[in-house]
C-alpha cells in the first residue's frame, strides 16, 4: 500500500492524456473521464488519510532515478499527516469544482480542452503534495505554472485574457527562479533535497555553529520562500492573481482554493524544518504575510467586480496563512488552508452561479435582489461569507482564531494588524453579499435565474464543509485536526487559549457586518458615496489598487520595453545594417567580377576565336578539293622557288 499514493496524481494525468488525444471523439463525455479520475483519486486519498490518521505512520515509497559514482538520486512519494490531509482536501474540492464546471462550461466549444487542462492541473498539484523531495516537487510546481497559463488565458481570443495568462506566467516565474536557486544552495550545503534526509541534516548543520553554513541555509530558506511569494501571490508578486479572474470561474475556484496558491503555503510547511532553525527567515515570512493580509483587504474594500473582491480576499487569507507559519503557528496556518479551501471554493462557485444566472455580468452595482431569484446560490453563499468573516461556529472562525492567538503571543503588532484585517474582511464580504443578494435589482433589463442542479449540488456540499469543518479543529474536540497533521516537535507552538483574542475576533467580525449593513442595506443609513468623498485620497488609492501595477509599469515594464525597442533598433540599424552592407558589398564585387569575366576574360577568348575563324576562312579558300588546282599551286610554288634561287645566284 506504500505505493498507493503514487496512483493519486497518476489518474488525473492519464485523464489528461486520454482527453487531449481523443477530445473530438469524446465530446461531452470528456468531463466524465476527468471527473471519474478525480473522484477515484479522492477515494484513494480517503483510504490513505484513514491509514495515516489511525496509525500515525508515514507512507514512503521510492526508486532509484539516476546514479553517478556512489551518489544516487531517488524519486518517490512521502505521505505524513500533512500530506494525507492535503490530498484529501485537493481531491474532494477539486472533484466538486469539476462537477460544477460541467454545468458552467456546457455548450462551450472548447469543453473537452478545458477538462484536459483541469486534469493536468490536478495532477500537478497532487504530484506536488506526494513528492518526497524538492526536485520532484519543483517539477509538479512547474506543471501547475504551465496549466495556470493555459487556464487563465483559456479565452485567448480576448486580449485581456491573453495578457492575464502571460502576466501570471511571467510573475510566477520570478518566484520560481528564487525557488530554483534556493534548491541549489540547499543541495550545495546540505547535500540532499529529500525531505526525510533534510529533517536530520538541517538541524545537524545548524548545530555546528558555522556562520557560513548558517548564512547559506538562511539564504536557501528565503529563496525558497520567494517561490511561495510568487505562487501564493504575496506582496510584491501579488499582481497576477486579481487578473487571473479572466479565466473561467471554475478555474478561479481551482486556483484560489484547491491548487496553485495553496501550493506556496504547502511549500513552506513541507520545508518548515529549514525555516524553524533560522528565526530570521521566519521573521521575514511573518511580516510579508501580515502585510499582504492587510494590504489586500484594504484594496478589496472598494472593488466592484464580484470576482475581484474575492480575488483580493484570497490574497488576504493567504497572508494570514503565511503569517501564521512565520509566527511558528504551523498547525494554525495549515488548518486555515484547509478551511479556506472549502469556503473560498464555495464563494467563487457561488459568484460563478451569479454570473451564469445574471447573463455574465460581474459588476455588483448592477445586481441586487438576487436572493429571491437564486435562493440556493444565496444561502450557500451566505454560509461561506459568514465562515470567511469569522462567525462561530463556522469553520473560518476556528482557524482564524488560532492564527490570531499565535500572533497575540508572538507579535502584538501583527496581532493588531490581523485583528483589523478580520474587521475589514467581514465588512467587504458582507458589502459584496448585500450588494448582490439584497434589496432590489438595479439593472432591470436582466432576467436572473438559478443555476442547474449540477452546479447547485457542489455548492450545497461545500456549504456543509464550510459550516462544519472547523469543529474538529476547535477546542471542543481537542484540536483534533491539528493533531491529525502530525505536527513535528520543532513546529509545536504551545499557546494558551485567550478569551480576549476570541471575544475581540467575534466583536470585530460583528462590527464589520454591522457597518456593511448600515452602508449597503436596502435602505442604507450611511451613504457609501459620502464615505468615499470623506476618505478622499485613501479611497482613490484603494480603488486603484494603490497603483502597484502602474508603479511596476513605470519602473520595470516600460523600461524593459524601451530597452527591448532600443535593442531592436540597434539590431536593425547596426547589426542588420552591417550584415546588409556586407551583403551589398559582396553583390557589388560579384557584379564587377561578372563584368571583368564577360568583357576581359571572355573577350580575349572570343577574340582569339574570331581570329582563328577569320584565318580559317582565308585558308579555307585554297582548300578546294580539285587536283588540277593543287598541281597549279605546286607549279607556281616551284616557279617562285626557282626565281628566288636565280635571283640569289645573280
Amino acid at each position: 500500500m506504500d505505493f498507493l499514493p503514487a496512483l493519486i496524481p497518476v489518474l488525473p494525468l492519464l485523464a489528461f492524456a486520454v482527453i487531449i488525444t481523443n477530445g473530438r471523439r469524446l465530446g461531452w463525455s470528456a468531463c466524465l473521464v476527468a471527473v471519474g479520475a478525480s473522484l477515484t483519486s479522492a477515494v484513494l486519498a480517503a483510504l490513505v488519510y484513514s491509514r495515516v490518521l489511525l496509525s500515525h505512520e508515514t507512507l514512503a515509497w521510492s526508486f532509484e532515478w539516476v546514479r553517478w559514482g556512489e551518489t544516487a538520486l531517488r524519486m518517490g512519494v512521502r505521505i505524513d499527516g500533512l500530506g494525507a490531509l492535503m490530498l484529501f482536501m485537493v481531491t474532494v474540492v477539486g472533484t466538486l469544482i469539476e462537477i460544477y464546471a460541467i454545468g458552467y462550461m456546457a455548450g462551450d466549444k472548447t469543453f473537452s480542452r478545458f477538462f484536459a487542462f483541469v486534469s493536468l492541473f490536478m495532477a500537478g498539484m497532487l504530484g506536488l503534495v506526494v513528492a518526497d523531495n524538492l526536485l520532484l516537487l519543483f517539477v509538479s510546481w512547474e506543471i501547475m505554472g504551465l496549466c495556470s497559463y493555459f487556464l487563465i488565458g483559456f479565452y485567448f481570443h480576448r486580449p485581456s485574457a491573453a495578457a492575464a495568462g502571460i502576466k501570471a506566467f511571467i510573475t510566477t516565474r520570478i518566484g520560481d527562479v528564487g525557488l530554483l536557486i534556493g534548491m541549489i544552495l540547499l543541495w550545495w550545503t546540505a547535500g540532499t533535497l529529500r525531505f526525510d534526509e533534510l529533517l536530520l541534516a538541517v538541524p545537524a548543520l545548524a548545530g555546528l555553529g558555522d556562520a557560513h553554513v548558517d548564512l547559506m541555509l538562511t539564504a536557501a530558506a528565503l529563496l525558497i520562500f520567494v517561490g511561495t511569494i510568487g505562487k501564493s501571490a504575496q506582496f510584491p508578486l501579488h499582481v497576477w492573481l486579481p487578473d487571473a479572474m479572466e479565466g473561467p470561474t471554475p478555474v478561479s475556484a481551482l486556483i484560489h482554493a484547491a491548487t496553485m496558491v495553496a501550493a506556496g503555503v504547502f511549500l513552506v510547511a513541507r520545508s518548515f524544518i529549514l525555516f524553524a532553525q533560522f528565526p530570521a527567515a521566519l521573521t521575514v515570512v511573518a511580516w510579508v504575510g501580515g502585510f499582504t493580509a492587510l494590504f489586500a483587504a484594504l484594496i478589496a474594500l472598494t472593488q466592484n467586480d464580484i470576482k475581484r473582491v474575492l480575488a483580493y480576499s484570497t490574497l488576504s487569507q493567504l497572508g494570514y496563512m503565511v503569517m501564521a507559519l512565520g509566527l511558528g503557528a504551523y498547525a494554525a496556518g495549515m488548518f486555515h488552508l484547509i478551511t479556506h479551501a472549502f469556503f473560498k471554493a464555495l464563494l467563487f462557485m457561488g459568484a460563478g452561479a451569479v454570473i451564469h444566472g445574471f447573463h455574465h455580468v460581474q459588476d455588483m452595482r448592477r445586481m441586487g435582489g438576487l436572493w429571491g431569484k437564486m435562493p440556493w446560490t444565496a444561502w450557500t453563499f451566505l454560509v461561506a461569507t459568514l465562515a470567511i468573516s469569522g462567525i462561530p461556529p463556522l469553520s473560518g472562525f476556528w482557524s482564524k482564531d488560532e492564527i490570531l492567538l499565535g500572533a497575540f503571543h508572538e507579535s502584538p503588532v501583527l496581532w493588531v494588524a490581523g485583528t483589523f484585517t478580520a474587521f475589514l474582511t467581514a465588512f467587504y464580504m458582507f458589502r459584496l453579499f448585500f450588494m448582490t443578494f439584497t434589496g432590489r435589482q438595479r439593472d432591470g433589463e436582466i432576467h436572473a435565474h438559478e443555476s442547474p442542479a449540477v452546479m447547485i449540488l457542489p455548492l450545497v456540499v461545500l456549504a456543509v464543509g464550510a459550516a462544519l469543518l472547523g469543529i474538529p479543529g476547535s477546542p471542543w474536540m481537542g484540536l483534533w485536526v491539528q493533531h491529525s497533521l502530525d505536527v513535528p516537535a520543532y513546529a509545536l507552538a504551545h499557546h494558551h487559549h485567550s478569551n480576549l483574542v476570541m471575544g475581540l475576533s467575534i466583536a470585530v467580525a460583528v462590527a464589520g457586518i454591522a457597518l456593511a449593513w448600515l452602508m449597503y442595506a436596502p435602505r442604507p443609513t450611511i451613504q457609501p458615496a459620502r464615505v468615499a468623498r470623506a476618505m478622499g485620497r485613501l479611497y482613490t488609492l484603494s480603488l486603484n489598487k494603490f497603483h502597484i501595477d502602474e508603479i511596476y509599469a513605470a519602473l520595470i515594464i516600460n523600461p524593459t520595453r524601451a530597452l527591448a525597442r532600443g535593442s531592436f533598433r540597434f539590431d536593425l540599424g547596426l547589426i542588420d545594417g552591417a550584415v546588409n552592407g556586407m551583403g551589398w558589398l559582396q553583390r557589388a564585387l560579384a557584379s564587377l567580377k561578372g563584368l571583368f569575366d564577360k568583357w576581359v576574360v571572355d573577350g580575349i577568348v572570343n577574340l582569339l576565336a574570331t581570329i582563328v575563324q577569320a584565318l580559317s576562312a582565308v585558308f579555307g579558300l585554297i582548300q578546294t578539293g580539285r587536283v588540277h588546282n593543287y598541281l597549279l599551286l605546286a607549279s607556281l610554288g616551284a616557279l617562285v622557288i626557282a626565281c628566288l634561287t636565280w635571283w640569289n645566284m645573280g
